[in-house]
């Protein structure tokens, strides 16, 4: 008979233990081990995952929304060409998981869904998680751009428990610790000036001017690396505008605006994976201009305006941009610091396909 049962035991499919883990809310979820179903509440999250996962890191992803195709066609073009079955996962909604469709998600099955936190609650997220609750499918939310300098190793190392992906999670979490110390390091002995910085966001994308980050997200980028935004304590919301005659009184030491437009979008800032270095300047050259408000400022007429691709912002990338802020607003401090160099080390221990295009540019 003990023969019979473990001959049995052979056959019986492996019933994996789920496990408990807490995400950036603060919420206790269970989650099934080596979940191979995965619904993404922003197909940006490619970034992230691409830290992570190895080989195609949406090859567990069934759902997500078209964001990286609609934001960022430069990094989907190249994904789709390494990875091409990335061109037939399921779309379940045209932007970020605010207007995901539900019960297209519950029709897809997932193990487990994994949403990002936002400045803003959307506005169905109450009836969005009890419908999915109801099917039993887990979320996990998790924070790499509200409160970066808080959440974003905890939702890494979340994410690699989630995913059995531990080992090289904690290799990319000892990366950017290393880096980041650095920076806080010196810092904290620096008894110098800490420059006015003005950061437009979209810059050439808004009608009015200018759209910019009060606290949180990038905002703390600024204020770790040692500058001293000037939107600070302007608004109550993370992100909000400034009026032209607020900026002009401010007068930055240090203007820097974020862009994304492709190559096949003349009249905006181009930068990202397949923007050449003096097409990218050319358009924050050409972009500036063009901006009554900005093109008048000390800091653009002599030299000291900056630009920076926009999507770095949302994932644990901003760690170069920790150090592009760091080298542009103490250039003397940090002369050794490279983000330039940091991506190519990003691009040797961990990242599928590497990163090329020009991501920094200045006038």
């Amino acid at each position: 008979m003990r023969r019979i049962l473990l001959a049995l035991l052979l056959f019986l499919p492996w019933i994996a233990q789920g496990k408990m883990l807490t995400d950036s809310l603060g919420r206790q979820v269970e989650v099934p081990d080596n979940p191979q179903r995965l619904v993404i509440g922003e197909s940006r999250m490619i970034y992230t995952l691409a830290l992570v996962e190895e080989g195609n890191p949406a090859k567990r992803v069934v759902g997500w929304p078209a964001d990286l195709h609609n934001l960022d066609k430069q990094t989907w073009d190249r994904y789709v060409k390494a990875f091409p079955q990335i061109a037939n996962i399921t779309q379940i909604g045209n932007s970020n998981f605010s207007q995901l469709n539900v019960e297209k998600i519950i029709a897809l099955q997932p193990d487990l869904v994994i949403l990002p936190v936002y400045a803003r609650t959307p506005p169905n997220n109450s009836a969005f998680m009890q419908q999915l609750a109801a099917a039993n499918i887990p979320v996990l939310f998790l924070d790499f751009r509200v409160d970066p300098l808080k959440n974003t190793v905890s939702s890494l190392r979340t994410l690699g428990a989630a995913l059995n992906d531990e080992a090289k999670s904690e290799r990319f979490i000892a990366f950017y610790q290393q880096h980041m110390q650095r920076i806080r390091e010196r810092l904290a002995s620096y008894q110098g000036e800490r420059p006015r910085v003005m950061l437009q966001l979209h810059l050439g994308k808004k009608a009015e001017c200018c759209t910019t980050v009060a606290h949180g997200n990038l905002a703390d980028l600024i204020a770790f690396a040692g500058g001293d935004n000037i939107a600070a304590g302007r608004f109550p919301a993370v992100f909000g505008q400034l009026n032209p005659e607020a900026v002009i009184a401010a007068n930055p030491a240090i203007y820097i605006a974020t862009g994304s437009a492709a190559p096949t979008e003349p009249g905006f800032l181009q930068l990202g994976p397949q923007v050449n270095a003096a097409a990218a300047r050319a358009s924050f050259l050409h972009a500036l201009s063009s901006d009554a408000t900005v093109s008048v400022l000390s800091a653009v007429q002599q030299q000291r305006a900056y630009a920076f691709w926009q999507n770095f912002y949302m994932s644990p990338w901003h760690l170069l941009v920790a150090e592009f802020f760091a080298k542009t607003f103490h250039p003397t401090l940090f002369q050794d610091l490279s983000p330039e160099e940091t991506l190519k080390e990003m691009n040797q221990q961990f990242l599928p396909l590497p990163e090329t295009g020009t991501y920094w540019t200045h006038n």
